[in-house]
This record gives structure tokens, sequence and C-alpha cells, in this order.
């Protein structure tokens, strides 16, 4: 028997071809299942019962042992409270980031260790190289489906001891490992959405964390063209949901363009987007994988996950630093994540604190 490895098991294809590409490869294989959230649906259903299942089903197929581990009293301390508490402070957070910095190579990766794990695996689209004592974060073959954004701020030692199986396969082949060996979950649906709200209707999820306070929404010239239902329901750049068809003659389409806290209104614009372009961005609480950053330095940088790259110069300041853009970017946005990298590499992330126009 190979080198014993526990493997992330969701309930998705992902992580169940992960698992079967283990096993194929000789290692001793355990499933393990994580619960983050402790909530039914709307109907009554509970979602996270239904993924157990199919991780039962797919260890069952592929004939290795699975547990099941709840962190969800971890995750409403590390994870949600910091989500809560963005939003209220009027940012727009990514709690997926955290989650895997906080939970998954975290206290997940602990237990699986003390599991006598000498590998722990997941089913990220990303890969790892290790050479010379450092650990690299690499991004994956499928370019339309590389996950390391949501891997920034995990730190280079909780990434010792790890694999990411599908590191050089595209979903499509994925999907077919998973047909061709029938796994139950080939057909599954992509889990989309929030890590822990899933499919519900985000706006009245929140609304049970924080009393949402509605409002005036105005143009950047201080014209009111209608009311916004809470502005921890909106982000920058956004233009669904606004509720402002027909308010202007004009062609083109309203969207936020900022949020007043103080003063509890929304800005929006209607066709020209020039007030979302910036040209620069404060970044804190920086964490590089496998890099040792200079003074200053030119790089990549993902300002949102569905982003191409984008040119960028980043100096370092204090635990953060500037980054100045060579191109004008749309809707970067407070509480998200800058990503920096190279041709091969993930080298890490910040959050963004500040923007500058």
């Amino acid at each position: 028997m190979g080198a014993r490895v526990v493997i992330g098991m969701s309930g998705g294809v992902d992580s169940s071809v992960a698992a079967l590409l283990l096993k194929q490869q000789g290692y001793e294989v355990i499933g393990l299942y994580m619960m983050n959230w402790e909530e039914a649906s709307p109907d009554g259903a509970c979602s996270a019962d239904a993924d157990f299942a199919d991780v039962r089903r797919v260890c069952g197929a592929l004939d290795i042992p699975y547990y099941s581990v709840n962190f969800a009293k971890q995750y409403l301390d590390r994870v949600f409270s910091h989500f809560l508490s963005e939003y209220k402070a009027g940012r727009t957070p990514n709690p997926d980031v955290l989650c895997n910095r906080e939970i998954k190579f975290g206290p997940f990766r602990e237990y699986a260790l003390a599991l006598g794990a000498d590998f722990v695996a997941t089913g990220h689209y990303c890969g790892i190289d290790r050479a010379n004592g450092v650990t690299r974060l690499k991004k994956a073959a499928d370019a339309g489906k590389d996950q390391t954004y949501f891997l920034n701020q995990v730190r280079e030692s909780q990434l010792e001891n790890v694999l990411f199986p599908l590191a050089d396969l595209p979903k499509e082949r994925v999907r077919g490992i998973a047909i061709e060996n029938g796994l139950a979950t080939a057909k599954k649906k992509d889990s989309t959405g929030i890590c822990f709200i899933g499919e519900r209707n985000f706006r009245k999820f929140l609304s049970g964390y924080l009393p949402a306070q509605s409002g005036k929404i105005v143009t950047p010239d201080g014209q009111t063209v209608g009311e916004h239902a809470g502005l921890m329901y909106y982000t920058i750049g956004q233009r669904r949901g606004l509720d402002l068809g027909g308010k202007s003659g004009e062609d083109g389409r309203w969207f936020v363009v900022k949020k007043d806290l103080e003063n509890n209104v929304l800005i929006v614009s209607h066709g020209d987007e020039s007030p979302l372009y910036s040209k620069a961005c404060r970044v804190s609480g920086l964490n590089w994988i496998g890099y040792i950053p200079r003074p200053t330095q030119n790089l990549t940088a993902k300002f949102r996950y569905r982003q191409g790259e984008q040119q960028v110069t980043v100096t370092l300041k204090g635990d953060g630093a500037l980054v100045e853009f060579a191109e004008p970017q749309r809707a970067v946005t407070e509480g998200q994540y800058a990503v920096f990298y190279d041709q091969t590499y993930c080298l890490g992330g910040g959050v963004i604190e500040e923007v500058f126009y």
C-alpha cells in the first residue's frame, strides 16, 4: 500500500475524480467530508445531507473509507463573522478565499494529518511545485477553471504535503473520467455562489443577519432617481437589480459607482462608465507564496476571479502595497482581493483597502 492521502470530498465531480485518480496512482485514499454550515434550505432539506450521500456513493464505488467532520463553529468564528463585518462596513468580501486559509488548509488539514495522512488532497484546479525547500502554487492547465485566485491567502506552510490531482486536466476531461468510471457525481452540476449560501437568494439570506436600511439612489450630480433596499446588497459596477429602467431616455444602463455609507446613499451612473475606472489601489494583509518580494516589482494581477491578468507595478508599503495599473481597471472593489501572478505561478495577494481614481 502506498502513502496515505486524505482527500477533502464535497460531493461534487471534481473531488470525486481527484479521489479516483489518487487511488489509481497507488495511494491509500481516505475520503473526508467537511460540514461548514448547519442550516436547512427553505424547503426544509439540508443540502449537506444530499452531498454526503454522494460522497458515500462515490467512496463505495471506489472502495475507500470515508468520514465526516463538522467545522461549523470554526467557520462561524473564522469566516462568517468576518463576512458580516465587511458587509456592515459597506465592503464586498470574498468568504471563499478565507475559507481556504481558515478551514480547508487549517483545521481540515490538521484533522487529516491526525488521521495519519502523509498527504492532504483537494479537487482544486491548480498545481504545486516544490524545489529547494520552497513550495509554489502553480496555475492550472485549464485557464478557464484555474482556482488559484481563491487560494491566494493560503500560507506557503499550509501547502506542504498537499496534492492537487486535477492540476493538468481540463474540466471536460474530468467529466469524461467520471462518466467512464460510472461515478454517481458524473453529471452533477457545479455548485455556484458563495460557499455556505449555495443557490439561495442572497438578499433574503443576508437580511436574516444584518438589518437592511433603505435609502436614496442618486446620480453623481445629486439627482434622486430611486430607492435602494440597503447598501450591503450592492457592489461597485453592479448593473442588475437596481430597478431603474425607464428613468432616463438615453441609451445605456444604470450601474453602481459608489456607496456613501455615512449618508446611506447609493450613487449610480447611466451610460457613462468612466467613473468606474481606477488607476491604482492599496492592499493590506499581503501573503506571498514561495516568492520573496522586492521593494518594487512588475507583475500581473487579477482583481476578481473571472478576469484576465492585468499588468501592474507593486510597491511594498508596510504590511501592504500600492498596486498601480498599466491600464485603467473597471470596478475594482474594496474588500475583494488583488491576486498576483507571473507566467506560471500564483504569487499570493492582499485585500483591497482603497481604490484611487
